[in-house]
């Protein structure tokens, strides 16, 4: 069985368990999304803690690339708040579980999701599309402990090492593009969570007073520099979590809807995205017109959902990113921000396809608009609406 790995608390106990109740032969996978860590020691504490070998894949550029990129296109965001980290680096991960499983020979994979998250989705259906042959095993949906304390122990027990402890009990999922972190206090939604719970933002109260203004430049839809300097991606998402991490930017605090339709409340940190999101977003806002804007922003919330959802092997999805990536090529320029204080804030944008006209906006003496023609189109635009109170008048005379 290949499992995805990550070295935190319950795939560390999974290994040993998988043995004890199945008498697998584990072989683990791990994934660099950009956790801020090396995964390097990983491949000695999966070994010690009972796995027969281990692959480790460098990941960040795809994950940037084809996936990110497309939510970033998309302008995908579940429920108004969340930019979708976690949920969009499941399938990359089952994708890859699949190839070492066909690698080694495996006959089953195994996560580490529980039974009413909404990682066990992305996972089981995303290997269901890309491998239907191969048997899902995930020990959270059939073991019998009674929560993380209990797991706590058991790894204690059986020496194996793990961050989580009794007294911060967080989960946290880490990457490029943002870090999700739920349980302990945070299950209650009355509880303000704490500053320890936050790992690369800082408070907004203590961020420094003077804002910062930086220029991210974009071809095509793709961010390519930062302040006049072109950077790769994996280069220029670390630099934005750093910068935005510094000012308070990208926090979320979201009672969110599940899948499996109970609500779940969770925090999120995603400076580098928040800025792309924004800046993204203004460079669409010059160059489209009007009634493709307002049409994309229907399908932006169905692409957050089938991300969300584990849907990211669907048919829709790939149609909507044709759509997506017709009109990204018009998104080339430069957008000014301003951080400050938890804020982020569009300053300035340009571009060669901007459809804004001086001439026609102005209200100086350069102003082309005819404002004669207001009246006739006035007319035109409420004709419908002047019949249907002539309608209303007849029926009170009545």
């Amino acid at each position: 069985i290949v499992l995805a790995y990550s070295g935190g608390l319950d795939t560390s106990v999974i290994i040993r368990w998988l043995k004890e109740q199945y008498g697998y032969d584990v072989a683990a996978f791990s994934a660099d999304l950009g956790q801020g860590e090396q995964l390097e020691p990983l491949r000695e504490k999966a070994l010690r803690t009972g796995a027969s070998q281990i692959v480790i894949e460098d990941l960040r550029r795809e994950f940037l690339e084809d996936f990110c990129m497309r939510a970033l296109a998309a302008q995908a965001v579940y429920e108004g708040k969340y930019l979708l980290s976690t949920a969009l680096g499941r399938p990359l991960i089952a994708k890859y579980l699949v190839d070492v499983a066909r690698m080694t020979g495996a006959t089953a994979v195994a996560h580490g999701s529980t039974g009413k998250g909404n990682d066990q989705v992305r996972f089981d259906v995303s290997i269901m599309a890309l491998a239907p042959e191969l048997k899902v095993v995930a020990p959270l949906r059939e073991w019998d402990f009674s929560g993380r304390a209990d797991e706590i122990e058991y790894a204690q027990k059986h020496g194996i090492p793990v961050e989580a402890t009794k007294e911060k009990p967080y989960s946290i999922d880490r990457n490029l593009w943002g870090i999700s972190i739920e349980c302990g206090v945070l299950e209650d939604p009355w509880a303000e969570p704490p500053n320890d719970a936050y790992l690369i933002t800082a408070s907004p109260e203590d961020a420094p007073g003077e804002p910062l203004c930086l220029e991210i430049g974009f071809q095509e839809g793709r961010p390519i520099s930062l302040d006049g300097e072109e950077m790769s991606l994996v280069d220029l998402v670390p630099r934005l979590n750093e910068l935005g991490g510094r000012h308070g930017v990208g926090r979320c605090d979201l009672v969110e809807d599940r899948l499996v339709g109970i609500k779940s409340r969770e925090i999120y940190e995603a400076p580098g995205a928040t800025i792309l999101y924004k800046a993204y977003a203004e460079l669409e806002q010059l160059v489209l017109d009007r009634e493709t804007l307002h049409f994309k922003q229907a399908l932006s919330d169905k692409y957050a959902q089938l991300v969300y959802f584990g849907l990211w092997f669907s048919p829709l999805r790939e149609a909507l990113d044709s759509f997506f990536d017709n009109i990204k090529r018009l998104v080339t320029g430069v957008v000014r921000l301003k951080l400050h204080k938890g804020n982020c804030t569009p300053t300035g944008r340009k571009s060669p396809h901007s459809l804004y006209q001086y001439r026609l906006a102005t209200y100086d003496q350069e102003d082309a608009f005819e404002h004669k023609d207001g009246e006739a189109f006035c007319k035109l635009w409420g004709l419908p609406w002047k019949v249907i109170g002539e309608r209303g008048r007849r029926r009170i005379k009545e």
